[in-house]
C-alpha cells in the first residue's frame, strides 16, 4: 500500500507540502495547486487527502477511511481557518469549503465535484448578517443542497425522464416567474427553491437534508472516492487506456464566491487556443456565477479578451455596438482583474511549459486561481503547439515529439466539406466552432440512441440542449455532437476537444424538444433521424449530408513528421494495392511498400473474366492459356507500382485467398459466366460448388495454391520481373521482394522458391538482362515461427502477417469474432481486441521466437511486420524494441506510425538514461562499503 504515514497535504498562504512531482500521490490538480503555492500564484488554502486513501476507501470502506485520516483532517481545517480568519460549522463567521476529486490524468467532469459545503440554515443567516447580501447566500445554500443531494444521496433523473428533478423544480419557478434565467431569482425565491429541494431530499430518500458541516464533509469525501467507479470514469479510462487502480485523490479547498454580485465571476482560460493551437489567451467567464455554470452550459458564457468577444460577435452576427454594450469582454469590464489573470496565465504556461487550462473565480474584485492544468487539446492543436513551442525554445526536439499522441494524428487526415457543397448548402443555423472537423450523420438526442443507431452502422449527431459526463457513451458513439447552449469551455467542447471529435455549441437559435424529438429552426423542422451536417471549424450547421473532400495537411505537420524521421529507428511502409493507395503512401511519408496484396488486381472487371477461367478450367493448359490472358495485365499494374515507388523497396505478396472467392455465387452471374465462356451451367455451377471449404481460412489457400497449381506462381513472378525489367529500360529503378504466403513447413518454402528462382531466370534469360530481388516469406501460423531457423535458411526476409498469425494463435475467426470480444472485453476476458492491439504476451512472444529463430539461421534477415498491428502505436513499439527493420499499415496510418516509432527509440534512449544513472548511484552506493 505504501507509506501511510501521512495522508493529508496542505497548501495555502504561498507555502505547501507537495509539489508538481507527486501527482502519483497527490492526483494532477493536487500537485499543481501545491505548485501553484510555491509559484505564489492567489490560490485559496486547502488540503489534498491522497490517491492511497481512495485505494483504502473503496477496499475497506468509509469507517476505515475516517479512522486514518481524522486527525489530519481535522488539523488541515484548522489550518483554513487560520488563513481565512473563518470557522468551519461557525453560524456568525463561516467557514465553507468545495471538495473535488483530482486524478493523475485530467478526466473532465468524469468524478464529482461539491461547493459551498459547511453550510445550513443557522449558517446561512449568520452569512447574510456577514455580507448583508442575502441573494448570495441563498444562492449558494441552494447549489449546496443540489450538488450534495445530486452526489452523495444520489438523486438524479430515473429512467425515462428528461431533466434532473431539481432542475425541474428551478425551470418550474422560472416559468411562473417568467424569469429568463437563473440569475433573476431573488433572495425570497432562492430560499424558496432550496426549501424544495429539501423537501425533494426528504421524498426521495426518506432522510433530512444533514446540517452537520462535519458530516457533509464526510459525505462529500466519501462520495468523491466513490466517483472514481462510476459508470462514466470507468468508461473514460477504458477509453483513454487510464489504469483502473490509480484512484483518485480529494481536494478541499476555502471557497471563494463568483456569484457575490456584479463585480464576482468565474470563468475558464486557456493559454493558447484549444481547437486551433494558435498562441491567442482565450477562455470564457460569467458574472455573478459559480465554476460549475462555466463548464455545464447551461448560460452560454462571455469571452475573456476583447479581441476573443469581437471574434464571438462576428460568428453570431452580433454588431460592436450592440456587443460592447451587452456582451462586453472580461478585459474590457474588470481590465484590472484582466491583466493579473493574463499574468498568471503567462507565468503557468512558462512554468509548466505547456498550454494551460486554468479555473478562476473573481470574489468582489480579487483574483484566485482554483486550477491549473496541461490542457485538452484537438489533433490539429496538438501538432501546432509541440512545434510552436520548440521554435519558442521552451521545448527540446524529443520532448516535442512526446507531446503528441500519435493516434490523435488520425484527426488531421480526415476529410472536410467540399467548398462546392458548401457553396449549395441550406445553413440552418451558427454556433461556437467548438472543436474542428466534418461530420455528417443523423439526428439523435439521447446516448442510449445514439450506442443503438451507431451499433448499426449509422452516422449519428448527438443534439442536446448541453451535455453532462453521463453523455460521454452517446459523445463517444456520435459522429459529432451539437449543443444548443454553452461556449467553447463546455463540457461538450472539452470533451469533445480530447476525442478529437466535430462539435458545435452553444447554437442558440436552435430550439430542441426532448419529447417531441425535434429541433426546430426559424422555418425548419427536423426530427430524429434527418441528415445534418456539422463544420466545427466554422460552427455552422447545415441540411442534410454534405460530400467531403480531402483535408489538407498543414506545414507544422510537415515539419513534425521530418523530425520524427530523425529519431525512428523503424522504417514505416504501407500496405497498398493500387496506383491510388501507393500515392496516398508516399504522400504520408512511406518509405516503401510492406504488403501489395495482388489478389486485389484480379477484381477489376476486364482481369476477372480471365481469372474465372483460369478457375474453370479442367486442365493446366486451359489454366495456362488463361494466366497468358492475364500475364500483361498483372505485369502492367506492377510497372505502374514499380514507376511510383521510384526505387523504393516493393514487397509482393503471391496469390493468398482460397479460389472460391473469385467466382460467382449467384446464379444469374453464374449463367452469364457460363454463356461467356461457352461451357454449360451445370458444369459452371458444379466446378464452382466444389470449390466449397468448411473452413476456408485454413483451406486450400497461400502456398498450397502456389504448390497445387504451381503455374499461378510462375505467372506472378514472370509478370512482377518483367515489370521490373521494363522500368529499368525507362531509367528507373526497382527493388522487387517476392513475399510467398502462410508457409508452414521447409518444404513449402523450399518448393515455392525453386519456382520462383527458376521462372526469374527463364525471365533474365528471355531479356538478357537481370535486376535484383528479394524472396522470403509470410510467417502467419504458429508453426512457421516455432521452425524460424530452418525457414530463413531458404528465405532473405520474413514478413509477420499478425492478422492471421492472431487467428491461428487464439483459434478466433476475425470475421466472426464480434459475436464474443466485445462480451470478453465488457467483463476483461481480454483487456484489448487482440485484432486491433498486438498481443504481445502471447503472439508477441512468436513473434520474438522466430526473430531469434531466424535471426540464427540467417543473419542479415530482414523482418517486418504487415498486419494492421503495424499503424497501432504501442504495437510499434514492441517491433522497435524487437529490432524489426520495418512495420507496414494502411496509408492512412502511415504518419501515426511514423511518429509512433519515434516515441520508441526516444523512451529506448530515455530508458536507458535512467538505468545508467541507476546503476550509477548504486555503484556509489558501494564504494562506502569494505569487503
Amino acid at each position: 500500500m505504501g507509506n501511510l504515514t501521512k495522508t493529508v497535504f496542505i497548501f495555502g498562504d504561498k507555502k505547501a507540502e507537495g509539489n508538481a512531482e507527486m501527482k502519483n500521490l497527490l492526483g494532477g490538480k493536487g500537485a499543481n495547486l501545491a505548485e501553484m503555492n510555491l509559484l505564489r500564484i492567489p490560490v485559496p488554502p486547502g488540503f489534498t487527502i491522497t490517491t492511497e486513501m481512495c485505494k483504502i476507501y473503496l477496499e475497506e470502506g468509509q469507517d476505515k477511511l475516517i479512522s486514518i485520516i481524522k486527525n489530519e483532517v481535522t488539523a488541515s481545517i484548522k489550518f483554513i481557518e487560520e488563513r481565512t480568519g473563518t470557522r468551519f460549522s461557525d453560524a456568525e463567521n463561516p467557514c465553507l469549503v468545495s471538495v473535488r476529486s483530482g486524478s493523475r490524468a485530467s478526466m473532465p467532469g468524469m468524478m464529482d465535484t461539491i461547493l459551498n459545503l459547511g453550510i445550513n440554515e443557522n449558517i446561512v443567516e449568520g452569512l447574510i448578517k456577514k455580507t448583508n447580501n442575502a441573494r448570495f447566500v441563498w444562492d449558494s445554500y441552494r447549489r449546496f443542497i443540489q450538488m450534495y443531494g445530486r452526489v452523495v444521496m444520489n438523486i438524479r433523473a430515473e429512467a425515462g425522464d428528461f431533466t434532473d428533478p431539481f432542475e425541474e423544480i428551478l425551470e418550474k419557478e422560472k416559468k411562473q416567474k417568467c424569469y429568463q434565467s437563473d440569475n433573476d431569482f431573488n433572495a425570497e425565491d432562492l430560499k424558496n427553491i432550496s426549501k424544495s429541494f429539501k423537501q425533494l431530499v426528504k421524498k426521495s430518500t426518506g432522510k433530512d437534508f444533514p446540517n452537520d458541516p462535519w458530516e457533509q464533509l464526510w459525505g462529500a469525501v466519501s462520495a468523491v472516492f466513490e466517483s472514481w467507479m462510476n459508470e462514466r470514469a470507468v468508461y473514460y479510462r477504458e477509453l483513454n487506456n487510464l489504469p483502473q487502480e490509480w484512484g483518485t485523490a480529494v481536494n478541499v479547498q476555502a471557497m471563494v464566491f463568483g456569484n457575490m454580485g456584479q463585480n464576482s465571476a468565474t470563468g475558464v482560460a486557456f493559454t493558447r487556443d484549444a481547437s486551433t493551437g494558435e498562441k491567442i489567451f482565450n477562455g470564457e467567464f460569467l458574472i455573478n456565477a459559480q465554476g460549475e455554470d462555466v463548464v455545464a452550459g447551461t448560460r452560454t458564457p462571455r469571452q475573456i479578451t476583447a479581441e476573443g468577444s469581437r471574434r464571438w460577435a462576428s460568428l453570431s452576427g452580433i454588431g460592436e455596438d450592440i456587443r460592447c454594450r451587452d456582451f462586453p469582454s472580461l478585459e474590457e469590464m474588470m481590465p484590472e482583474i484582466y491583466q493579473e489573470l493574463a499574468e498568471c496565465a503567462q507565468m503557468l504556461e512558462l512554468h509548466f511549459k505547456d498550454m494551460q487550462d486554468i479555473e478562476f473565480t473573481v470574489q468582489e474584485g480579487k483574483l484566485w486561481i482554483l486550477q491549473t492544468r496541461n490542457g485538452k487539446r484537438t489533433g490539429t492543436a496538438m501538432v501546432k503547439m509541440a512545434v510552436d513551442l520548440l521554435h519558442e525554445n521552451l521545448l527540446d526536439e524529443k520532448t516535442a515529439l512526446l507531446r503528441v499522441d500519435p493516434k490523435r494524428l488520425d484527426e488531421l487526415l480526415h476529410p472536410i466539406f467540399d467548398q462546392d457543397e458548401i457553396i449549395k448548402a441550406c445553413c440552418i443555423g451558427q454556433g461556437l466552432p467548438a472543436s474542428p472537423g466534418a461530420s455528417s450523420g443523423r439526428i439523435v438526442f439521447f446516448t442510449e440512441d445514439a450506442q443503438v443507431w451507431s451499433s448499426k452502422g449509422e452516422n449519428v449527431i448527438l443534439v442536446r440542449m448541453e451535455t453532462s459526463p453521463e453523455d460521454l457513451k452517446g459523445m463517444v458513439a456520435a459522429q459529432g455532437i451539437l449543443t444548443a447552449r454553452g461556449g467553447m469551455t463546455s463540457h461538450a467542447a472539452v470533451v469533445a476537444r480530447g476525442m478529437g471529435k466535430c462539435c458545435i455549441a452553444g447554437a442558440e437559435s436552435l430550439k430542441i424538444d426532448y419529447k417531441q424529438q425535434t429541433i426546430q429552426t426559424e422555418n425548419l423542422t427536423f426530427k430524429q433521424g434527418d441528415w445534418i451536417s456539422l463544420d466545427g471549424s466554422t460552427g455552422k450547421i447545415y441540411k442534410g449530408k454534405l460530400k467531403t473532400s480531402e483535408g489538407q495537411l498543414s506545414g507544422d505537420f510537415e515539419k513534425l513528421m521530418d523530425l520524427a524521421d530523425q529519431h525512428a529507428r523503424l522504417q514505416i511502409r504501407s500496405n497498398a494495392d493500387t496506383p491510388m493507395d501507393v500515392m496516398t503512401a508516399l504522400r504520408f511519408g512511406a518509405k516503401g511498400i510492406g504488403l501489395c496484396r495482388t489478389e486485389h488486381m484480379f477484381f477489376d472487371d476486364d482481369k476477372i473474366m480471365a481469372m474465372r477461367e483460369m478457375i474453370l478450367a479442367d486442365n493446366e493448359a486451359g489454366r495456362r492459356k488463361a494466366l497468358a490472358k492475364l500475364l500483361p495485365m498483372q505485369r502492367k499494374d506492377f510497372e505502374d507500382i514499380f514507376r511510383l515507388m521510384n526505387g523504393l523497396p516493393v514487397n509482393i505478396r503471391l496469390l493468398d485467398p482460397p479460389l472460391h472467392e473469385f467466382v460467382p455465387h449467384d446464379e444469374k452471374i453464374q449463367k452469364e459466366l457460363a454463356d461467356e465462356l461457352g461451357i454449360p451451367h451445370e458444369i459452371i455451377k458444379k466446378k464452382i460448388e466444389s470449390l466449397y471449404e468448411f473452413n476456408p481460412m485454413m483451406g486450400h489457400r497461400g502456398c498450397r495454391l502456389g504448390t497445387t497449381y504451381p503455374e499461378i506462381s510462375e505467372m506472378q513472378t514472370a509478370a512482377i520481373l518483367e515489370a521490373a525489367l521494363h522500368i529499368k529500360y525507362e531509367g528507373i529503378e526497382s527493388l522487387p521482394e517476392i513475399m510467398i504466403p502462410l508457409t508452414g513447413t521447409v518444404e513449402e518454402m523450399k518448393m515455392q522458391k525453386k519456382i520462383i528462382n527458376q521462372t526469374a531466370e527463364k525471365v533474365f534469360e528471355q531479356y538478357d538482362d537481370r535486376i535484383p530481388y528479394l524472396l522470403g516469406t509470410m510467417i502467419e501460423v504458429p508453426r512457421a515461427a516455432l521452425i524460424a531457423d530452418k525457414i530463413a535458411e531458404h528465405a532473405e526476409f520474413f514478413s509477420f502477417g499478425t492478422n492471421d498469425l492472431t487467428q491461428m494463435t487464439y483459434g478466433y475467426s476475425r470475421d466472426d469474432s464480434g459475436k464474443f470480444l466485445p462480451m470478453y472485453l465488457e467483463k476483461s476476458i481480454l483487456k484489448h481486441d487482440p485484432f486491433q492491439i498486438l498481443d504481445q504476451e502471447g503472439v508477441g512472444q512468436l513473434i520474438t521466437m522466430a526473430i531469434k529463430k531466424g535471426k540464427a539461421g540467417r543473419a542479415n534477415l530482414k523482418i517486418g511486420i504487415c498486419g494492421e498491428h503495424g499503424g497501432e502505436p504501442g504495437s510499434v513499439e514492441f517491433c522497435h524494441n524487437e529490432g524489426l527493420n520495418y512495420v507496414s499499415c494502411s496509408p492512412y496510418r502511415v504518419p501515426i506510425a511514423r511518429l509512433a516509432a519515434a516515441h520508441a527509440a526516444i523512451n529506448e534512449e530515455n530508458n536507458r538514461s535512467i538505468t545508467s544513472r541507476q546503476n550509477a548511484s548504486k555503484a556509489i552506493c558501494f564504494e562506502n562499503y569494505h569487503f
